[in-house]
């Protein structure tokens, strides 16, 4: 499960376009923050995606990507001009290929071929409609699932909902936020040459008249479990809420959120007006797929987390900077600036799907899993300088207007140094801490199984 949103000039505070989004995959996937630089290709070159072989194109334009390690596809990312994709796992009634281009793959090769958000749109809907999409887009579960992007660039925005060969896509306005459902009703821009007569054909309308995209072509039962309805509005009212004075923080902070049916801090301070009733505290293994920021609970109904998280922020001098935390659960992690003209901070070793202690993103796991078994004692140790830090590096960021590509590397190379030594001493308080209300045993019997399978004792 994922949750993308997206800012237009007119709703951010500074008049730039800031996009974000929470990468919920399984909790063992690390995910790779990796950059590639543009490339040419001879005449007739071949690339290898996840699963399938396309022609390759002449040119590549650099690309800074947040990647699980097993796939060549892309979670969430941006390119040298500026384009920046989230994708978003979504379920119909069409039964999904056994191969083909995945979602990842689709959002990575509109980066590397997409110079504005609508080329990259046209990028995703050409490659679909030749090679289709498909495979599994699971890691140690298999799951198989259409895919929806949320495409910006600085001064356009387009959601894209597509099934199988099919697709539609609505230009944003101001603010909007995607999920792990079909959104799109009647009211979309451009749309594949088939997508109401393939809908006439199977009974879901009668005609153009009665059509609705997402009401059509929507299953009721991975789109109803996966909960996207309850957070897609949630997102949505978060961004509305802050029209017109929205900040890369905000997009942080709702990328933090577990959601309308929890408090913020996990000993349950009061989050609403006066006179309403308190929300009740937050703790993962109480958790759902109501969660902005997911926490696994199980391998059958609440299978994913957020294994990352991204806030790109795209301003009109062309300048952009992607805050991205390269570790899961962003309630724990820490926001770090990355820049696609200057070099990657060193992130220790390349993460994979066994624990290793010199990568950046397992060494986050170690703090992230010795927090969850007392959530309510534990995050209060670490939460508030978490709050310090993140705010002088944002901070520290917005003075770098202007400068270079190697100013804007030690700055990034600073931020990664703090941020590994801040996680090392808060893993230090919390497993130091003694656990005063443990997580219920099948939850920590269910994370024991996770941790064995990744090697961590």
């Amino acid at each position: 499960m994922c949750d993308t949103l997206v800012a237009l000039p007119a709703a951010t505070a500074d008049g730039s376009t800031i996009l974000a989004k929470n990468s919920d995959r399984e909790p063992n996937e690390a995910q790779a923050i990796c950059s590639y630089p543009r490339r040419t290709y001879p005449s007739g070159a071949e690339l290898r995606c996840t699963y399938v072989k396309i022609p390759q194109a002449r040119e590549t334009y650099a690309v800074l990507l947040s990647r699980p390690f097993w796939m060549w596809g892309a979670e969430m990312g941006d390119n040298e001009h500026g384009v920046v994709i989230g994708n978003e796992a979504v379920f119909s009634k069409v039964k999904v290929p056994a191969t083909g281009l995945t979602g990842m793959d689709l959002l990575r090769l509109a980066l590397e071929r997409g110079a504005t958000a609508r080329a990259a749109l046209d990028v995703i809907t050409n490659l679909l409609e030749t090679h289709g999409q498909g495979g599994n887009g699971g890691y140690q579960h298999k799951l198989a699932y259409h895919n929806s992007f949320l495409i910006a660039d600085r001064r356009e925005v387009w959601v894209l909902e597509t099934v199988d060969r099919h697709w539609a896509a609505q230009r944003v306005r101001d603010v909007r936020s995607i999920s792990n459902g079909l959104t799109i009703g009647r009211d979309f821009d451009l749309a594949s040459a088939d997508l109401i007569s393939y809908a006439v054909q199977r009974g879901w309308c009668r005609g153009e008249a009665d059509f609705d995209f997402a009401r059509g072509y929507s299953d009721f039962l991975y789109t109803r479990f996966s909960a996207c309805r309850v957070r897609q509005p949630h997102t949505t009212s978060g961004l509305r809420a802050r029209a017109g004075q929205i900040t890369v923080a905000d997009m942080m902070a709702l990328l933090r959120s577990h959601g309308p049916t929890v408090g913020a801090h996990p000993r349950g301070r009061p989050g609403q007006a006066q006179g309403q009733p308190l929300l009740r505290p937050f703790t993962p293994a109480a958790s759902s797929n109501g969660s902005i920021c997911m926490h696994y609970g199980d391998d059958l109904i609440r299978g994913s987390q957020t294994t990352g998280s991204l806030v790109a922020h795209l301003r009109d001098d062309g300048s952009a900077t992607l805050w991205l935390t390269g570790t899961s659960a962003p309630c724990l992690s820490l926001f770090k600036p990355f820049y696609l003209d200057a070099p990657l901070p060193d992130l220790g070793s390349a993460p994979e799907g066994r624990y290793d202690p010199a990568a950046a993103w397992w060494q986050g796991e170690r703090l992230h899993r010795a927090v969850i078994l007392d959530y309510a004692a534990r995050y209060p140790l670490f939460a508030a300088d978490r709050d310090v830090l993140e705010a002088s590096f944002l901070a520290g960021e917005a003075t770098l207007r202007g400068a270079s590509p190697a100013e804007r590397a030690a700055f990034s190379a600073q931020c990664a140094t703090r941020s590994a030594t801040a996680l090392a001493e808060w893993t230090r308080r919390a497993v130091a801490a003694p656990i005063a209300r443990p997580a219920p045993w099948l939850y920590r019997r269910r994370w024991a199984k996770q941790n064995r399978s990744a090697g961590i004792g």
